[in-house]
């Protein structure tokens, strides 16, 4: 038998999805432990945010962010989702982050909150802290949960397998009950040790998908987990073709890629090829500001002009704007772009499309709520079919805080009122004794990288999609054939996930012959 941590709520992942759950869950008495996979808190897609969260506009009209939630989303957005976004939203930014957390977003000459617009908002709405919005939002939900005593973190805890009644339990007769999550089996990477945690409620939290392709925005542990987690465990999965990009990723050779934020367009940066020309308008006629159009539209629109041209890049010029200003509004992006010399008061930034949000995930209802008793998903990692084909700026943290709070508070009201459950006995993990060798990993993961890229990523072909299943298939055969029989590491569960979760979003791509927003497919074949 094993023996392991037991607690309220396991929840996996620590953005602001995550941490929002973990804080509303103490709040109400219940013992909780979060993992993450990083070394801190930071290492989350939230930290890295720039943009904002949507609060509300001076108008007060949630009709207004509907309307524009359902243009980006091209009208197959899940409707009560979306009205629960608009409705909860600015109630929990005013309880959650201003009045809790102390956010200190950007104010202006008068003392209120400073509002901005981004691209497809018809309205500005947006709370900002200068160009780095997720890291102060995420350092103060860091800071508030850390105080709370019933709130138990472990870092450097990498989630293997869900536990679930119909595969781990050692009494036979439990299999034939409905199933149900009771924790997972998690990876100690610095005990190098498979250790159970069993828990009455887990919520996945883990982030985006970003790290499967070659370029993109994301965290290093952006890998997909939460998704093959739940897929292994049975969970219903949903919109996974649906992979936004964002237009504008910084592209240089002496850098790694950054986001560079909406903002920047929002506030009249504009978009030029390499003989200084804007080209947006050629693509995006019916837009009167073409650099504010959608996400998915000015990524294509930015991919259809290098194609074009021929060059690597196109650019994004704020230099017309004060320099004292562009220095104060996006100190991170200047100080980035500086440290690679580029100066951008005095010149355009080199930029290009970059894997940046996953639309689809995990199904949930309004209360994140999956297909598995006891398992639930908040976050990037879930479906709730607010963004339906495409993301609207600035949504993300908004819906993870939303989502959070709404799971506590079913989950709270679930262990009120229910006697409490004895987990099954379980059989203790079996280590392997191998050791991976670092250059097949190395490998392993520039090729799936690559065949993302290249094969599933802004525009998706017949011919493309059947060259990256058969690299794929490859892929998975290989790994697994390692993973059964080596020591276990965080990159080796990392790859072994992100290799099933580039074949699940290959074959909704396969399914999927339609265009629609964020998802994109071509007509060239060979």
């Amino acid at each position: 038998m094993s023996v392991g941590r037991e607690t309220d709520c396991l929840i996996i992942g620590g953005g602001i999805a995550g941490l929002s759950t973990a804080s509303r869950l103490a709040d109400r008495g219940k013992r909780v432990t979060v993992i993450v996979a990083g070394k801190d808190l930071s290492q989350c897609n939230s930290y890295h945010a720039q943009g904002g969260i949507i609060y509300e506009a001076l108008s007060h009209n949630p009709q207004s962010l509907k309307q524009d939630i359902q243009e980006a989303g091209c009208h197959i957005n899940y409707e009560p989702a979306v009205d629960q976004l608009v409705e909860a939203g600015p109630e929990l930014v005013r309880r959650v982050l201003l009045d809790k957390a102390h956010v200190e977003f950007d104010r202006d000459a008068e003392g209120e909150w400073l509002r901005t617009r981004e691209g497809a908002h018809s309205e500005n709405r947006i709370l900002h802290r200068g160009d780095e919005s997720g890291k102060a939002i995420q350092s103060a939900m860091i800071q508030l949960v850390g105080s709370l005593e019933n709130v138990e973190i472990l870092t450097e805890h990498t989630a293997v397998n869900l536990l679930m009644t119909s595969f781990h339990s050692t009494d036979r007769s439990r299999l034939h009950e409905p199933a149900r999550c009771f924790g997972a089996f998690v990876y100690d990477q610095t005990a190098k040790r498979v250790d159970p945690v069993f828990a009455r409620h887990t919520v996945l939290a883990t982030g985006g998908i970003g790290q499967l392709f070659l370029h993109n925005t994301n965290s290093k542990f952006s890998r997909g987990d939460g998704i093959a987690l739940a897929h292994r465990a049975g969970c219903r999965l949903e919109n996974l073709e649906y992979v936004q990009f964002h237009p504008t990723t910084f592209y240089h050779p002496k850098s790694t890629r950054f986001l560079i934020s909406e903002a920047l367009r929002g506030e009249g940066a504009v978009l030029i090829n390499d003989r200084g020309e804007r080209f947006a308008k050629k693509y995006l006629t019916e837009y009167e500001v073409p650099e504010l159009a959608p996400r998915d539209r000015v990524a294509q629109a930015i991919h259809q002009e290098i194609l074009s041209t021929g060059a690597p890049c196109v650019y994004l010029d704020i230099s017309h704007k004060d320099a004292d200003w562009i220095r104060e509004r996006f100190p991170f992006v200047y100080g980035s772009c500086l440290k690679v010399g580029v100066d951008i008061t005095r010149e355009p930034i080199p930029v290009l499309p970059g894997a940046h949000y996953h639309c689809g995930g995990v199904w949930v209802d309004l209360e994140a709520r999956t297909t598995i008793p006891s398992l639930w998903a908040v976050g990037e990692v879930s479906c709730t079919g607010v963004h339906g084909a495409n993301r609207l700026a600035s949504t993300s943290l908004l819906e993870g805080l939303v989502w959070g709070v709404r799971a506590a508070d079913a989950i709270a009201s679930d262990l009120g009122s229910c006697a409490p459950l004895r987990h099954p006995q379980i059989y203790p993990w079996q280590a392997e004794s191998a050791v991976a060798d670092p250059s097949f990993l190395h490998q392993d993961w520039l090729m799936l990288k690559h065949t993302m890229w290249n094969y599933v990523g802004l525009i998706k072909t017949d011919s493309r999609l059947k060259r990256a299943e058969g690299i794929l298939g490859e892929l998975s055969e290989g790994i697994d054939n390692f993973y059964r029989r080596a020591a276990l590491s965080d990159e080796l569960i990392g790859l072994r996930q992100a290799v099933l979760v580039s074949q699940l979003i290959l074959n909704a791509c396969k399914r999927n012959h339609k265009s629609k927003g964020c998802y994109l497919r071509g007509e060239l074949e060979i």
